[in-house]
């Protein structure tokens, strides 16, 4: 998982792809803990 600083990192950076090819479950784990720090997700 991603600490609270690279979740933060990634957050103040923007649009980007955080993982690829991971299951809608996965996906979804990680969608929360981005939530939680509060990061705008959107999977595709």
């Amino acid at each position: 998982g991603l600490g609270l600083k690279e979740a933060k990192d990634l957050v103040e950076a923007g649009g980007k792809a955080v993982k690829e090819g991971v299951s809608k479950a996965e996906a979804e784990k990680i969608k929360a803990q981005l939530v939680e720090v509060g990061a705008d997700v959107e999977i595709k």
